[in-house]
């Protein structure tokens, strides 16, 4: 959060630093945290829609069977239930993501 205020609604993601794995917003079914991915990415599908924004770092991410290079400032989104895992990325890789929606995702 901005140093000058307490505001919960506002984050400037470009600037702020979180420890991995913290959530800095959350609302109803809507959860933001910082991702740091651990080597293998090994997930489950998430009972809700996501979005992953690549801050830093670089790799190949595989959604359902396809896999697509990715880099800083790309966005990834993830339908509730689908397989997918980052590959192939350095220890540099940050990445905001965003859960939302009702278990099974948005229809």
């Amino acid at each position: 959060m901005p140093a000058d205020s307490d505001a919960s609604w506002l984050v400037p993601l470009a600037r702020f630093e979180a420890n991995p794995g913290d959530y800095v917003l959350r609302h109803g079914t809507m959860r933001v945290m910082l991702y740091h991915p651990d080597h293998p990415n090994v997930q489950t599908p998430h009972r809700q829609d996501e979005l992953y924004f690549i801050r830093a770092g670089s790799g190949t991410f595989t959604k359902s069977g396809e896999t697509l290079p990715f880099g800083p400032g790309d966005v990834i989104f993830v339908e509730a239930g689908a397989e997918h895992r980052f590959e192939e990325f350095g220890d540099d890789l940050l990445v905001w993501v965003i859960f939302w929606g009702p278990d099974g995702g948005e229809k």
